[in-house]
């Protein structure tokens, strides 16, 4: 291990200069969501509809009678015999927030193209409650730019124009429901993701870090919880 040992002394002077600098980063955090927050709303004019637990549902119907929606495009196509590894990594975040969330009058829900049964068994199969809608041929997902036809290229992904052939990416964004109007206010894509993975920001307090140096690409470790 080629690590600088020092007395507790000089680590403290090391972790209080640090700490200034996390102060830093925390207030531009802060004025970056404020920013965020204080984007301008677009209204969702397209009737989509989706197949939920409860039966054939508008994006409105979603809200479940709360005032916010998060959307976690999870991958999850017409051909996958299962879902993505990366966004089950991202779903083990989902379930203990639900209540939280629900406290601060918001909903968060899981969609994807895949047909609703087949959604539901895989996660039961994970372990997972969170709510999750099928879009289906909806359009809802080629119009959040999570979608697309497979070995074809062309379109935008992540505000840019998308370079690989996938026919899936993953996604989140939010909405706010005024009276019966729908309004989207937010949507992220790749690392945008990473500040709703908490198992990501427990590794980076870690001295070894996420340990993603030298692989093929940064996730090609991560494994659905089950198959570890």
């Amino acid at each position: 291990m080629d690590r600088h040992v020092v007395s507790r002394t000089d680590w403290l002077a090391a972790r209080t200069a640090l700490l200034a600098e996390e102060k830093a980063f925390t207030a531009a955090r802060d004025a970056l969501s404020a920013k965020r927050r204080a984007l301008p709303l677009v209204a969702v004019e397209k009737p989509y509809r989706f197949a939920t637990e409860q039966g054939e549902a508008s994006l409105a119907d979603l809200f479940a009678g709360r005032s916010q929606l998060i959307v976690y495009h999870f991958m999850y196509g017409l051909d996958y015999t299962e879902g993505c590894p990366s966004c089950s990594f991202w779903a083990d975040n989902f379930d203990g927030v639900q209540a939280h969330l629900a406290a601060r009058d918001t909903t968060l829900v899981c969609i994807s193209k895949a047909p609703l049964d087949q959604l539901l068994a895989y996660r039961a199969r994970m372990g997972w409650h969170f709510p999750w809608a099928s879009a289906g041929a909806s359009g809802f997902n080629e119009d959040f730019a999570v979608s697309f036809i497979q070995g074809e290229p062309g379109g935008s992904y992540n505000y840019a124009p998308r370079t690989g052939k996938n026919a899936e990416y993953p996604g989140l964004s939010t909405f706010l429901r005024d009276g019966t109007r729908v309004l989207h206010s937010y949507s992220t894509y790749a690392r945008g993701l990473d500040m709703v993975n908490g198992a990501y920001h427990l590794l980076d307090l870690t001295p070894l870090g996420r340990q993603e140096q030298g692989l093929p690409f940064p996730m090609s470790w991560v494994r659905r919880h089950d198959r570890y």
